[in-house]
């Protein structure tokens, strides 16, 4: 029995499964943008594995400074202890961060993160006395699985057997040029009892990479700080030189209360989450009244090989070899672009660092895992090819190690599916 077939036995992955044979492609190794499964296919990466693997697969810098720390000490209780692999990731991570950050805290995945965040928000205004209990987010946001940010999320058949159960979150609509995002949100905040504003800066991951101007942003969050609004940057998709930028908030004026960082931070080799803070949200919790603090933690919190991953991931981040590999991503996206722009039933082409998106027409049916979607899966698996439609949304995020090569063969495959619909 091969690892594909056990793996039915024992696990059930809805929407995934290989079209033709019902077994799912059991990977064994990778290397770079590559991965191989058993029977020795190879796969190009196409999206990071779920946007975690930018500086590609079985990165030998990264796994070196894991073994290093795996040898040295492996894990510690955070609970009234600190290691040196955190206190440098800590400093490391505020030397980048807006000017604004200034504390820290570790969790273990994005979800965590933004859990952490939303209940920092909704507990400031407690411990003032304050009562502030609802969350404003996009339509369709996403940001996450645990119950605060499945709240926060809008594509509902994620969250629909849990309402009733979830924080009350009010949506406002994407700023566009059709949408008056300002005037929806200065409504609400002049009628509301409003703790937070969360979002996905500049981009929507799963909603279908929807992407929207730094500007409508800054006037979103200037607007929620005129109100004692705090703002939250879910930056788990978009960090770490994704966007073009270490972070899509350096595109901002107007910087967020609070950012939530995971995905890339270790590379994708080990799960670890940070949430960071403004001095006045930490000050919020500083009391000598225990029943003040934030009580939430994870038993892997500060995880020291975690952080040694997450250093050795922006280390590589900051590289000047891999800034000029996120530039040149960028350049090709921007080439290819123009080329899909030629094929009439290819619509909204669009580009930003190392993400591009577009959507494809069509007269089928284009929920999030439909059969238009699962088409376009499948034939890219038997292409070679990872990626992932949203619905009739396709897009690539390859590794930042991606070869011009290799960034060919994923466009020839996309253009060869257009020529065949």
């Amino acid at each position: 029995m091969n690892l594909s077939q056990k793996d039915q036995l024992y696990n059930w992955h809805p929407y995934t499964q290989h079209q033709t044979t019902g077994l799912l492609p059991a990977i064994v190794k990778g290397e770079g943008v590559c991965l191989w499964d058993e029977n020795g296919k190879m796969y190009l990466d196409a999206i990071s594995s779920w946007w975690v693997n930018p500086f590609g697969h079985s990165n030998p810098v990264i796994a070196q400074a894991i073994f290093n720390q795996l040898t040295t000490l492996e894990h510690v209780l955070f609970g009234g202890f600190t290691h040196k692999p955190a206190v440098d990731l800590a400093e490391k991570l505020l030397a980048l961060l807006p000017d604004n950050q200034k504390k820290l805290f570790f969790s273990d995945n994005g979800s965590t993160a933004v859990e952490v965040a939303l209940k920092a928000a909704l507990q400031f205004f407690y411990n003032k006395g304050e009562k502030r209990t609802q969350i404003i987010a996009f339509d369709n946001a996403f940001h996450g699985d645990t119950f605060g940010a499945m709240a926060a999320s809008g594509i509902t058949f994620f969250t629909e057997a849990f309402q009733g159960s979830l924080l009350e979150v009010i949506r406002i609509p994407v700023p566009t040029p059709q949408n008056d995002s300002l005037g929806v949100m200065e409504k609400l905040l002049q009628n509301q009892s409003c703790a937070a504003f969360i979002f996905e800066p500049l981009v929507q991951g799963a909603a279908g990479m929807v992407m929207y101007e730094a500007h409508q942003l800054d006037a979103l969050i200037e607007l929620c700080r005129k109100y004692g609004v705090f703002t939250i940057a879910d930056e788990v998709m978009t960090g770490f030189g994704k966007t073009g930028k270490t972070f899509a908030s350096d595109y901002l004026t107007q910087k967020p209360d609070m950012m939530c960082l995971s995905k890339a931070l270790t590379g994708g080799t080990i799960p670890m989450a940070v949430t960071t803070f403004s001095q006045d949200i930490f000050d919020g919790f500083l009391s000598d009244d225990v029943n003040k603090a934030l009580f939430h933690g994870h038993t892997f919190t500060g995880n020291p090989t975690g952080c040694a991953a997450a250093l050795a991931a922006i280390d590589l981040l900051l590289s000047p070899e891999y800034q000029n590999h996120i530039q040149r991503l960028n350049q090709n996206h921007h080439a290819f672009a123009e080329k899909l722009k030629r094929y009439p039933q290819v619509q909204n082409v669009r580009v930003l660092g190392t993400i591009l998106a577009f959507e494809i027409k069509t007269d089928e049916t284009t929920s999030y895992y439909g059969s238009f979607r699962n088409k376009w899966y499948a034939f890219f698996i038997e292409n070679g090819i990872i990626l992932r439609p949203v619905g009739n949304t396709v897009y690539i995020m390859p590794p930042y190690v991606t070869s011009d090569s290799q960034l060919e063969i994923i466009y020839q495959t996309i253009e060869k599916g257009l020529q065949i619909l």
